[in-house]
C-alpha cells in the first residue's frame, strides 16, 4: 500500500496535476491572467540569467 501511494505521489508531481488544479480553482480576468503570465516570464528570465552568471 505504501509503495502504491509513493508511486501515485511521484506520478502526480511529475505531471504537474496539482499546479493545474490550483490554476483552475479560481477565475482570473484576462488582464490579470496576462499580468501573472508576464510576471512568471520575468521570474524565469531572472533565474536563467543568474544561472548563466554562476
Amino acid at each position: 500500500m505504501e509503495n502504491a501511494l509513493r508511486r501515485f505521489k511521484r506520478k502526480v508531481q511529475t505531471e504537474d496535476i496539482i499546479k493545474e488544479v490550483k490554476r483552475h480553482s479560481f477565475y482570473l480576468k484576462p488582464g490579470e491572467k496576462k499580468r501573472v503570465k508576464e510576471a512568471l516570464a520575468r521570474k524565469r528570465n531572472r533565474k536563467k540569467v543568474r544561472k548563466e552568471q554562476d
